[in-house]
């Protein structure tokens, strides 16, 4: 009878709101039922069932709440498909075939239906790709896995359980927050009050601080590389702190004589079109960057038509070559002592984080321990001047 009462209250509830749909007990199962799109006739709706294979308890219900939402906001937002909710055989599939856990896998449609449909990721649509296959689906996929094998309810429970399952302090950790936190406002689920706190972003003042090459370390490092083209990239990623990927996509027409030298990132990057200042620029000179003013003739022939490869697979060329000559340091220790010259310089944090093609509270998550010190010393230069002026 609790549940009978349960069932009876939410649907009365659906009914307040305005929303058409109901769960609907169906001897020990759950559905939905309510008006949908017509499967056979365009444009037309008619009312039906969406069999959700929910055992009729407490939990399912939890379970099946959600999910009425999330067809509810499909409904809305024109994204509801046939094919994400049609039954399947009763077949057992192959490893590579396992279908997402229940509710995740419609979570995570809907959510990528919207991700790839937002007008601002249609402008480098391989940064797109790039951006989902690695800094969403490796923590979806995780996501969907724990709900399939503890048989959680896929709530914000869920998203914390699957947070908690990376180190803190680590990189992924915070990724992972950034994942689930997207997905969760694409759901308009509401996150714990501490969520924040519990993604424990990776700033390198924490575990995972990070012991950066000092300038001649760099300098000297350059000759572990016996390919001139080779150190065209090395140079260019410690001159100016790019990605991996980025080295390949670039305006080099600035490194000409009489240039400015300031480098112009290409749209189809990561995160986009971005402008670049050389942090030192008599390394241009130092590691004979003009050479660029060719063009990518004067890098590597690594293969950078988007149509047939990603930015993450170029990126990953470049970390692998520098893994096959024996460097000393990675291309993103590059790119961090890059950041954290532009820190003990004074450049302001937000001119830099632009610089690097990230937000500014990446920026300083990321390089909180230098930022912190060098505003430390900034308040005690300025109340030593003080003391001795008087």
């Amino acid at each position: 009878m609790e549940f009978k009462n349960k069932l009876n209250a939410i649907n009365h509830g659906l009914a307040g709101s305005g929303i058409s749909l109901r769960i609907e007990q169906r001897g020990q199962r759950l559905n939905l039922r309510g008006p949908l799109p017509s499967r056979s006739q365009t444009g037309a709706t008619k009312t039906q069932r969406i069999s959700l294979k929910l055992t009729a308890d407490q939990e399912g219900l939890k379970q099946a709440e959600r999910m009425l939402q999330l067809v509810h906001l499909q409904l809305q937002r024109g994204q509801f498909d046939w094919s994400q909710w049609a039954a399947k055989p009763n077949t057992p599939p192959s490893g590579a075939e396992r279908p997402l856990a229940s509710g995740a896998q419609q979570a995570i449609a809907s959510f990528k239906t919207a991700f790839f449909s937002d007008p601002t990721r249609r402008r480098s649509p391989a940064g797109s790709r790039t951006t989902w296959c690695s800094a969403y689906l490796p923590y979806l996929r995780r996501l969907s896995a724990m709900a399939d094998e503890q048989h959680c309810c896929f709530d914000t429970n869920l998203l914390g359980k699957t947070l908690k399952s990376y180190a803190e302090s680590s990189r992924s950790r915070q990724q992972c927050a950034t994942a689930l936190g997207a997905l969760a406002h694409h759901l308009e689920l509401t996150l714990p009050e501490n969520w924040r706190a519990e993604a424990n972003g990776y700033g390198l003042h924490r575990a995972r601080f990070r012991q950066l090459p000092s300038d001649n370390q760099i300098i000297e490092a350059v000759q572990a590389i016996p390919n001139p083209r080779w150190r065209l990239a090395y140079g260019l990623m410690a001159t100016y702190g790019l990605r991996n990927h980025e080295v390949f996509f670039c305006d080099f027409s600035s490194l000409a004589k009489g240039g400015d030298r300031v480098l112009r990132v290409l749209p189809n990057t990561k995160t986009g079109e971005h402008q670049v200042w050389p942090f030192h620029p008599d390394w241009v000179d130092r590691f004979e960057l003009e050479q660029l003013e060719q063009g990518l003739k004067a890098l590597p022939p690594i293969k950078t038509d988007l149509r047939q490869t990603t930015l993450q697979q170029v990126g990953r060329r470049v970390a692998e070559q520098f893994r096959r000559y024996g460097m000393p340091l990675t291309p993103y220790d590059l790119r961090h002592a890059w950041a954290v010259r532009t820190i003990h310089i004074g450049l302001p944090d937000t001119v830099a984080a632009r610089m690097m093609g990230h937000s500014v509270g990446i920026h300083t998550r990321t390089y909180h321990h230098w930022i912190t010190r060098r505003d430390q010393q900034q308040a005690v230069d300025a109340a030593l001047a003080r003391q001795f002026a008087r």
